[in-house]
Parts: C-alpha cells; sequence; structure tokens
C-alpha cells in the first residue's frame, strides 16, 4: 500500500462532521492510500459509521483523550496535551506509522 496518512479528526472549526466524511472521500479517490484517524475513538467510530460505506481495511482509528481548542496557544497544545489528537497524530509521523499528518486545529500565532 502507498502512503499513509494521519489525521487529526478533533481539529478545526468543525471536527468530526468534516474531518471523518473527508477522509472517507479521499479514500475513495486514491486507491494506494491509508488513514489513521486520531481523536476520542468512540466519537470517530460513529463518525465512520455515519459516513457511510469506506474501505475499513485502510482506516485504523487511533485513540487521543484531549482535544486542542482554538484559543489554545500551540505551545499548550504541542507540549502541554500529550494525549491531544493533534499530538498523537504528529508523533505517529515521528514513529514511522504514518507518513503525513493532517490538521486544521490551532493555527500558529
Amino acid at each position: 500500500m502507498g502512503v499513509r496518512i494521519a489525521i487529526d479528526c478533533m481539529g478545526g472549526d468543525h471536527g468530526l462532521p468534516v474531518t471523518v466524511p473527508a477522509a472517507v472521500k479521499f479514500l475513495a479517490h486514491e486507491p494506494d492510500a491509508s488513514l489513521l484517524l486520531v481523536g476520542r475513538e468512540d466519537e470517530i467510530r460513529a463518525a465512520l459509521a455515519k459516513a457511510g460505506t469506506h474501505d475499513a481495511a485502510r482506516i485504523e482509528v487511533r485513540a487521543a483523550s484531549e482535544v486542542v481548542a482554538m484559543d489554545d496557544p500551540p505551545a499548550v497544545a504541542l507540549r502541554g496535551k500529550r494525549d491531544s489528537s493533534m499530538r498523537v497524530a504528529i508523533e505517529a509521523v515521528k514513529s514511522g506509522d504514518a507518513q503525513a499528518c493532517v490538521s486544521a486545529a490551532t493555527p500558529v500565532r
């Protein structure tokens, strides 16, 4: 299989209702990709069920208990919230579990 992308599913203004359907749609157009969806596991699984048909063999869900708030400074987001969905997704790249990371979380100020 080709590239594996870690996605911070909890980030952005709308979070799961946007990130999970977009991830499923991406997989439909990229047959060589696989995804590591990071965030609150139960919520991600519910969003996947709501998103409809997808190739479950190409999706792994990785739990992260914390979420970066829009008003969190970058240092807090990365250093203070060690189990945030953003940090866990970034760590997946560092460890080699993924080749890239996507997050729509807190912008750098």
